[in-house]
């Protein structure tokens, strides 16, 4: 076994989702996730993906994640939109709630700690 691995989504089969309907807000938004790393005590890294639309989020864990491709808003209850393209970055921490909408059919990359 290796002390590394490739970020690989050819290699994982897809989970698909969709926010729950007590979050959705508007559209009808639908997730593919690649998580291609369950390490123990709670670590997960992998690739989401979502289509356009908006639900409301509530963070208990950690999440470090990068924008690959498209266009989203996240908004803290209370807050600023902060609007999310390629090549930005974010950390939520546990505690977070707002809402994330889903622009323009968005990738990232994440790290979450549970």
């Amino acid at each position: 076994m290796s002390d590394w691995i490739k970020f690989d989504i050819e290699a994982v089969d897809p989970e698909e989702g969709a926010p729950a309907p007590d979050r959705l807000i508007s559209g009808n938004p639908t997730f593919r996730t690649w998580n291609v790393e369950e390490a123990e005590g709670g670590l997960y890294a992998g690739i989401w993906e979502a289509t356009p639309g908006k639900w409301k989020i509530v963070y208990d864990e950690w999440e470090y994640f990068h924008i690959l491709s498209g266009h989203s808003i996240v908004t803290e209850e209370g807050g600023e939109p902060v609007h999310l393209k390629s090549g930005d970055s974010m950390v939520l921490r546990p505690g977070f709630k707002g809402s994330w909408e889903v622009v323009e059919t968005t990738r990232k990359d994440y790290v979450i700690r549970v």
